[in-house]
Order: C-alpha cells, then sequence, then structure tokens
C-alpha cells in the first residue's frame, strides 16, 4: 500500500513539477516578446521623432533663410512673418517632444541647432523692427543661419547613430 501511494505522488508530483516548469518557461518567453516588442516601439517612437525633428528644424532654417531674403530685396510681408512663426512654431513643438524621446547625445545635438536657430531668429526680427543691437546686420544674420546647416547635419549624423542606421565613429 505505501509503494503504491508513494507511486501515485511521485507520478502526481512529476507532472506537477513538469507543468510548473512549462509555466515558466512560458513566462521566460512572454517577458522576452514583450521586452522586444517594447524596445521595437521605443525605437519606431525615437525614429518617427527624429524624422520630425529633423524635418522641422531644416524647414525652420529654411524659413530664417527666405525671411532674410524678403528683409533684403523687399518689404517683409505678413505672409512671410506667418511664414516664419509657424516654422518657428512646428520647431519649438517636435523639439519638446524629443526632449521626452532623444537620448542624450541627440538632445545634445538638437539643444545646439535650437539654441542657434533661436538666436539667428532673434536677430532677423530685430532687424526687421529695424532695432537690431550693436554689431548685428544682415549678412551676419546670413552668417549664422548659413551655420545652423552644419549643426543640422551633425544632428541627423547622430541621430542616425542612435537608430543604428550609421555605424558609431571610431572615435566614439
Amino acid at each position: 500500500m505505501i509503494i503504491a501511494v508513494a507511486g501515485v505522488a511521485g507520478t502526481l508530483g512529476g507532472a506537477f513539477l513538469t507543468q510548473r516548469t512549462a509555466e515558466r518557461s512560458r513566462r521566460r518567453e512572454i517577458e522576452l516578446v514583450r521586452g522586444h516588442t517594447e524596445e521595437h516601439e521605443n525605437l519606431a517612437l525615437r525614429r518617427a521623432s527624429y524624422v520630425a525633428l529633423n524635418r522641422d528644424a531644416r524647414q525652420f532654417t529654411t524659413a530664417l533663410n527666405q525671411h532674410l531674403h524678403a528683409l533684403r530685396e523687399r518689404e517683409v510681408t505678413d505672409a512671410d512673418r506667418t511664414a516664419l512663426d509657424e516654422a518657428k512654431r512646428a520647431h519649438r513643438d517636435q523639439y519638446s517632444e524629443a526632449q521626452m524621446i532623444a537620448s542624450d547625445a541627440v538632445l545634445a545635438r538638437a539643444a545646439a541647432v535650437n539654441r542657434a536657430l533661436n538666436a539667428v531668429y532673434g536677430q532677423v526680427k530685430r532687424l526687421e523692427r529695424a532695432e537690431p543691437e550693436p554689431g548685428e546686420t544682415a549678412a551676419g544674420a546670413a552668417e549664422a543661419q548659413y551655420a545652423v546647416w552644419g549643426l543640422l547635419r551633425a544632428m541627423r549624423a547622430t541621430m542616425r547613430r542612435d537608430l543604428g542606421a550609421t555605424a558609431p565613429e571610431a572615435s566614439e
């Protein structure tokens, strides 16, 4: 009788242990899949944010260039002001989103672009009002606006490295 009870207990215990092991394996598999999905979603979110930030920063830079041309060549119109302000607003909104999503390396580059764009915007608006600060000229603003393109290239390269689209530089 004892042998029979021990045999039944062993059989039931073995089945129980097998079931628990299978459950643990399934849970680990689910956790791995969940982790992979979260990683994929994070990458997709960063990619979308970087694309929009790059686009909006480039459009803001272009709008500043067009506004500078209008200042030099003709009277600035309300349409010119609206176009510049819309480009600035779009960039500001996208930069704000990127501050919550971007890696530290990308955020450092994006902050440099943001500072440069806002500095040129300030110069352009002061020139437009005919109230430039000492030493500010349309030519100086144009040079500062042109320099933003280099910052944009550096930001884009950092974004691409962060997304794994470009191999890291040897010095990093």
